[in-house]
C-alpha cells in the first residue's frame, strides 16, 4: 500500500496506473467498519482503490468540534492495508489550503435545510476539500455513506454543475448490532451516552412505521422528537420527513415514492446524524 502526503507524488502515481480505474473512498480518518465497506465495495468495482485521510478545518463550523475530531492514523492505516487498500492520500493543512481559501461555493436549499440551517458555512467547506480531492486524486468513481445523505447529494450537484467527470456511489448505512449508525463520532461518547444512543435509530423506525400507517408526518416528527428530548441526555435538532432527491420538507407522501426520514441530536455533548430512506 502506497501512503503519500504531497500532492504531487500522489499525481505522479495516478498518472503512472492510466487507464486502470480507480475508485475513492474520502474520509476524515478515525476510520470503522462502515470507512471500510466504502474501500471493499470500491475494491470490486475498480482496478485500484484510493483512500483520503484529512480532518477538513474548512466544514467545522465549531472550534471544539474540530478540536475534539478523533484521529487515528497508526490505526486507519493498518485497516486500510488489511482491507487491500492501494493507495492512501493524508495531506497535511499546509498541503491543502495553501492559503486560506476565498472561494464561496452555494447549493441552493440543500444547504439551506437541516445539516446547511444547523451547520453554516459546513457544505461550503464540503464543496471545497471535496472538489480539491477530485482535482488530485482524479478518481473514476467515488463512494460515499447514506448515512450522510445530505452530504452526498451535496456533492452529487457539486459533480453536476462543475462536469467532473466522476461518478458517485451512495452505499448503505453500516450499523452497530444494536442499530447505532456507525460513525467516527461515536468513539466520543461515553459508556452511559453509547449505550443510550441507539434510541435515535429506534425512533426512526417508530416514525416510519406511524407514517407507513397514514399518520401525519409533521405531528409524528414532533411527538417522536419530544419523546426522545423526555430524556436530558438527548437534545434533538431536527427529525424530518424529507423528498431524496431535493430535501424539501414531505407533509403529505404519496403511495409509491420515495423519501428519507433524517434525525440529528445530541448525546450528551456528542452531535449524531441518522436517516432511514423507504418507499411509501
Amino acid at each position: 500500500m502506497e501512503i503519500f502526503q504531497k500532492t504531487a507524488e500522489l499525481m505522479h502515481w495516478r498518472n503512472a496506473h492510466r487507464p486502470q480505474s480507480v475508485g475513492f473512498v474520502p474520509t476524515m480518518g478515525a476510520l470503522h467498519a462502515g470507512h471500510i465497506s466504502l474501500v471493499e465495495r470500491a475494491k470490486s468495482e475498480n482496478h485500484l482503490t484510493v483512500c483520503s485521510i484529512f480532518v477538513n478545518p474548512t466544514q467545522f463550523n465549531n472550534a471544539d468540534d474540530l478540536k475534539y475530531y478523533p484521529r487515528t492514523p497508526e490505526q486507519d492505516l493498518e485497516m486500510l492495508q488489511a482491507a487491500g487498500c492501494d493507495a492512501v492520500f493524508m495531506p497535511d493543512e499546509v498541503e491543502m489550503y495553501a492559503a486560506p481559501p476565498q472561494m464561496r461555493l452555494h447549493f441552493g436549499n440543500l444547504e439551506q435545510v437541516m445539516e446547511g440551517a444547523h451547520r453554516p458555512g459546513h457544505f461550503n467547506g464540503v464543496g471545497l476539500v471535496v472538489s480539491k480531492l477530485f482535482h488530485m486524486v482524479q478518481p473514476d468513481v467515488a463512494y460515499f455513506g447514506q448515512k450522510d445523505l445530505q452530504q452526498f447529494l451535496i456533492i452529487k450537484r457539486l459533480v453536476t454543475d462543475l462536469s467532473f467527470p466522476v461518478r458517485l456511489v451512495c452505499c448503505p448505512v453500516v450499523r452497530e448490532p444494536d442499530g447505532l449508525a456507525m460513525s467516527s463520532r461515536n468513539m466520543r461518547l461515553s459508556k452511559q451516552a453509547r449505550e443510550q444512543a441507539p434510541a435515535l435509530y429506534r425512533a426512526l423506525n417508530v416514525a416510519k412505521q406511524r407514517i407507513l400507517n397514514g399518520e401525519k408526518p409533521d405531528l409524528v416528527c414532533a411527538e417522536v422528537a419530544a419523546q426522545l428530548n423526555e430524556n436530558p441526555s438527548f437534545h434533538v435538532e431536527y427529525l424530518v420527513l424529507v423528498d431524496t432527491e431535493n430535501l424539501r420538507q414531505v407533509h403529505h407522501p404519496q403511495a409509491c415514492e420515495e423519501y428519507a426520514l433524517c434525525i440529528a441530536a445530541f448525546v450528551e455533548q456528542v452531535r449524531l446524524i441518522d436517516n432511514l430512506i423507504f418507499r411509501m
